[in-house]
C-alpha cells in the first residue's frame, strides 16, 4: 500500500530551494549555527568527551573537524563525537513543539559530509532547515511515550533527510532514506536523564551517526518497509502519528523560526523557575542564606525535575532544586554553576533539600504554547516574594538578542578558543549563504 503522503513529503524536501527562503528565516538558521558550534566546542572540553575523542580519533588526519579539539576524523567519528559534545552542556537549541532539539541531532552529520566534500554554505543551510523541519515535525506529528527520552529519536531522520538533500538524492531515493533511516532510532529512555546517566549525552551522536549509516545502506541497495515513519513512530515509540500534520504547510512557517535559544546552562523544564527567580532577584538583592524554603510551582515535565539531591552534573541540570539552589547561592546559572565544583558545593546541596516542586494541572494544560512557572521564596525575616512567568525568555515569543547569543557563543567557545579565533569562525558562519567552501571555517 503506497503512502501518498511520503511521496508529497519526499517531493517536497527534493524540489526545495534556500533562494525561496525569507531573509529573517536565513539569519535565523545562521544563529542557530552559531549557537550549535558554541555548543559543541563548549562541551568537548569537558572530560569525558576528551577522553573519548582520545579513543575515536587515532590520529591528527582525518576527514572532519572534531569541533573545539583540532583534531579530525573520518565523518562517522566526527558525526558521532560532535553530536555528543553539543549534548554535554545542555546549552542547545531547541523546539517547544517538538519537545526537542532538532538542531544538535542534524547539524554534526550535515556539517562532516559538507567539509569533506568542500560543499558551500548555501548548501549547507539548505539542508539543515529541511532536517530541521523533518525532525521538528516527527516530534510534533508522533505522541512519544511519556518513557521515552526524545533524544536519539525522530532527529536521526531529519539527520538522513537533511544528508540525502545534500547529496541531491532524486525523490524515490529520498523517500528510502527516510523509510530506512526511521528504523535506525534509539529505544531510549527518559530515566537517564532524571538519574544522571551520561549515556543519554550519546544520544544525538548516535543519531548523527545512524543518518550516514542511513545513506550507506540505502547507496548499498539496502531498503526500509513502505512507510517507515507510520510504522515507528506510530506503533512502536508511539501510539499515535499524525502524518497529515507532517505535510501540511510545508514551505509556509518553518520550525526554525520557532526554536529556542538557551542561556541556562540546563534542562529546558528548569528555565520558567529560573526566569521568575531572576525577576526576583532583578528587585532585590536575596542573599542564599536568608531564603527558608523555596516552592516551585511549574507544569508536570518540569514538577518530575525534583532530585534534590543529584548525583552529578548531568542529574543536575535535570534538577529544579538544584537550579534554584545553584543560582541562589554560585549568582548565576551559566556553565560554571552545573560543573563538578557546584555539584559539590555543600551551600547548594544544603539549600536544594529546602527547595520543593510541584505541578500546577493548570499549567500542564497550556503546554506546548507555554511553558508556565511560578516560584515563592519564603525568607527568614517572615516575608514570602513570589514571581510567576508564561512564557520562557529565549523563545520566539521572548527571544534573546542577537548581542545575548553571541555573548553564549564567546563565553562557550572560551573554554577551548582564543577570542580571535572563536571571532573568525563566527564572522564565517554568519556569512555562511556566500561561503564556497564550508571546510574554511574551523579550518
Amino acid at each position: 500500500m503506497t503512502a501518498f503522503w511520503l511521496d508529497t513529503l519526499a517531493d517536497f524536501l527534493v524540489g526545495f530551494r534556500f533562494d525561496s527562503l525569507k531573509p529573517a528565516t536565513v539569519e535565523q538558521t545562521s544563529y542557530v549555527i552559531l549557537d550549535t558550534m558554541g555548543a559543541i566546542a563548549g562541551g568537548s572540553a569537558e572530560p569525558e568527551m576528551q577522553a573519548l575523542t582520545a579513543k575515536l580519533t587515532v590520529s591528527p588526519v582525518g576527514e572532519a573537524s572534531v569541533i573545539g579539539t583540532g583534531k579530525t576524523a573520518v565523518s562517522a567519528a566526527a558525526a558521532f563525537l560532535n553530536g555528543t559534545a553539543g549534548t554535554f552542556l545542555e546549552m542547545d537549541e531547541g523546539n517547544r513543539f517538538a519537545k526537542g532539539h532538532p538542531s544538535i541531532h542534524v547539524l554534526p552529520a550535515l556539517w562532516a559530509l559538507a567539509e569533506i566534500k568542500g560543499l558551500s554554505g548555501k548548501a549547507v543551510m539548505e539542508a539543515l532547515v529541511l532536517g530541521y523541519e523533518v525532525g521538528a515535525r516527527i516530534g510534533i506529528a508522533a505522541a512519544m511515550r511519556p518513557e521515552m527520552h526524545p533524544h536519539g529519536t525522530w532527529g536521526t531522520v531529519g539527520a538522513a533527510a537533511a544528508v540525502a538533500k545534500l547529496l541531491g538524492y532524486d525523490a524515490a531515493r529520498m523517500r528510502e532514506t527516510i523509510n530506512v533511516a526511521s528504523s535506525l532510532t534509539l529505544a531510549s529512555s527518559k530515566r537517564t536523564m532524571l538519574e544522571g546517566g551520561t549515556v543519554r549525552n550519546a544520544y544525538a551522536g548516535i543519531a548523527n551517526r545512524m543518518a550516514l549509516m542511513a545513506i550507506d545502506l540505502v547507496e548499498a541497495g539496502f531498503i526500509g518497509e513502505r512507510d517507515g515513519l507510520s510504522s515507528v513512530f506510530g506503533h512502536v515509540v508511539s501510539e499515535t502519528f499524525d502524518t497529515a500534520r507532517m505535510t501540511r504547510d510545508l514551505g509556509h512557517d518553518w520550525q526554525i523560526d520557532q526554536n529556542y535559544f538557551k542561556l541556562h546552562s540546563c534542562c529546558r523544564y528548569n528555565h520558567g523557575a529560573l526566569d521568575a527567580l531572576d525577576t526576583l532577584l532583578a528587585k532585590e538583592e536575596i542573599p542564599a542564606d536568608a531564603v527558608e524554603r523555596v516552592d516551585v510551582a511549574s507544569y508536570l515535565y518540569a514538577a518530575e525535575l525534583d532530585d534534590q539531591a543529584p548525583r552529578n552534573t548531568l542529574g543536575a541540570k535535570f534538577s529544579v532544586p538544584f537550579a534554584v539552589a545553584t543560582r541562589l547561592v554560585r549568582g548565576s546559572s551559566r556553565v560554571e554553576n552545573f560543573t563538578w565544583e557546584a555539584v559539590r558545593d555543600e551551600r547548594v546541596q544544603a539549600l536544594a533539600k529546602r527547595v520543593f516542586v510541584t505541578e500546577d494541572k493548570a499549567m500542564t494544560a497550556k503546554l506546548p504554547q507555554f511553558r508556565p512557572a511560578r516560584v515563592d521564596l519564603r525568607l527568614r525575616d517572615g516575608r514570602t516574594l513570589s514571581a510567576a512567568v508564561e512564557a520562557n525568555r529565549g523563545d520566539d515569543q521572548d527571544p534573546y538578542s542577537r548581542d545575548e547569543l553571541v555573548g553564549k557563543y564567546f563565553s562557550l567557545t572560551a573554554r577551548v578558543w582564543t577570542p580571535d579565533t572563536a571571532d573568525g569562525v563566527r564572522k564565517k558562519i554568519l556569512d555562511l549563504p556566500t561561503l564556497k567552501d564550508v571546510s574554511t571555517v574551523l579550518a
